[in-house]
């Protein structure tokens, strides 16, 4: 399997390529190297935030672990198996949803996955900023403008260089996690929080729910970090790099999370960085610690701003027929999407906590029909075999609206509404179900067989030929 440049000429660090295929002569990497973005942008402050909410919202530690763990599993395996679409295509994520929904039609979930991104980059600019405040000395709206602007520079320079990032994140995480855990068994009972196991399903259920959310949220852009892997990889290899860096990185996490959230009570909600920071951390410690929460949310942050950037230039050029994007171009999207993200960090860091729980699971009833559409389409109806001169050509093949794919994800989003229980909303079968939320199992199993048995009587197969003329 080969896992270096075709050609001998390195790899430039700034990138120019966007959502244009890239040739083979191009492509490089390493499955390494999946595997430690994955893991260094899980090892972060909002997954370890994500596993406490298992703890905070009523569950035991063990019982919510075990959970964690099941929705770690089972949502990994969702988000993972996106990951083969890279090498495969040499194209970032949503445009194979074109496939799916047409040209235009593809415009829909595009639109909705860059405003929960914006949502995501919100959420944990406000954690970072805690971080970078205390690191530097100064205000967390300093601290989040400062991020922002470091957010900002690294997307813009692209995939290479998030791939280095994603190394040094995870060398980071993984010193300062061990260091905490050490701190946390060598100064508290962790026994003693285990014994106590009160199973309750509405409990455990939730921590599914979180640990499973969490992973399928990144689906909509994972190929978007392997699509430069030359296209030989082994799909079975891409998958399992990229699903082991994830799971194991936010297992950790959110256990750490489960923990801290238990020992520390109701201290725990509006102070979460500092009472992670001070579970024994003090001086270069607590320095360490602070860096390693700015330095993992700026991985993610990062990860998110270029997906996002990946699906404005997606929609854009839907309607504008090409696919070039200048440099500048690419600095204004950026500075657009960060400043979004920014402003909103800025106007909500009073009433963080409480939207988080409601908007990570909300954001489930969006992205899990969207997952098994485009799963279910690339692995067992067109069979990786996709036209990608047609992908780009409203007029072509996929055309410009795809009414199945349209409407099986419309009608996925709407048949889970029933089991939803957020204070968002709240479905009107939920209490039935004593408050367990189990609508994102209802939006992976319905729309994939859904769209399965619609798409095979109204999709002609691609042959191979066709798949790689682009």
């Amino acid at each position: 399997m080969p896992n270096a440049r075709i050609d001998s000429t390195p790899p430039s660090l700034l990138e120019t390529r966007t959502i244009d295929h890239i040739p083979e002569s191009e492509r490089h990497g390493s499955l390494f190297s999946q595997f430690t973005l994955w893991l260094g942008c899980n090892l972060q402050i909002t997954a370890l935030l994500t596993g406490s909410l298992a703890v905070v919202l009523g569950g035991d530690v063990f019982w919510s672990l075990i959970g964690l763990l099941v929705g770690q599993i089972f949502g990994g395996a969702v988000m993972a198996l996106h990951a083969a679409q890279g090498p495969k295509l040499g194209l970032p994520q949503m445009i194979s949803s074109r496939v799916q929904f047409g040209v235009y039609g593809a415009t829909i979930p595009i639109i909705l996955v860059a405003l929960m991104y914006l949502g995501f980059n919100a959420t944990g600019a406000i954690l970072s900023g805690q971080a970078v405040s205390q690191l530097a000395g100064v205000s967390n709206s300093s601290g989040i403008l400062i991020f922002a602007g470091l957010t900002m520079l690294m997307t813009i320079m692209g995939y290479r260089f998030i791939h280095i990032a994603g190394r040094a994140a995870s060398v980071v995480g993984v010193i300062a996690f061990c260091y905490l855990f050490a701190r946390l068994t060598l100064t508290n009972d962790i026994g003693q929080l285990l014994a106590i196991r009160h199973f309750d399903w509405g409990s455990f259920l939730l921590a599914v729910s979180l640990a499973a959310s969490w992973q399928i949220a990144y689906g909509p852009y994972v190929a978007d970090y392997s699509r430069y892997l030359p296209s030989k990889t082994s799909s079975i290899k891409t998958i399992l790099a990229v699903g082991l860096g994830s799971v194991i990185g936010a297992q950790i996490s959110m256990v750490l999370g489960v923990f801290a959230a238990a020992l520390a009570g109701a201290n725990f909600a509006g102070h979460e960085v500092s009472v992670i920071v001070g579970l024994g951390s003090t001086g270069a410690a607590a320095a360490l610690i602070y860096f390693s929460i700015a330095f993992g949310k700026l991985t993610i942050s990062t990860l998110n701003a270029y997906g996002s950037f990946m699906c404005a230039a997606t929609v854009i050029s839907g309607f504008r027929g090409h696919v070039a994007v200048s440099q500048r171009q690419r600095i204004v999207f950026v500075l657009c999407i960060v400043g979004a993200s920014t402003a909103v960090a800025l106007l909500g860091e009073d009433s963080f906590i409480g939207v988080f729980k409601s908007f990570i699971l909300f954001l489930l009833a969006f992205f899990t029909p969207w997952s098994a559409i485009n799963l279910v389409d690339f692995y067992f109806v067109n069979k990786e075999q996709y036209n990608l001169n047609a992908l780009f050509d409203p007029n072509g093949q996929y055309g410009r609206w795809n009414t199945v794919g349209i409407s099986t994800y419309i009608i996925g989003i709407l048949i889970q509404m029933p089991f939803i229980s957020t204070s968002l909303y709240t479905g009107a079968l939920v209490e039935k179900m004593n408050g367990v939320d189990i609508s994102w199992i209802i939006g992976l199993i319905i729309p994939g067989l859904m769209y399965y048995f619609l798409a095979k009587k109204s999709i002609a197969p691609v042959s191979s030929s066709v798949q790689q003329s682009l």
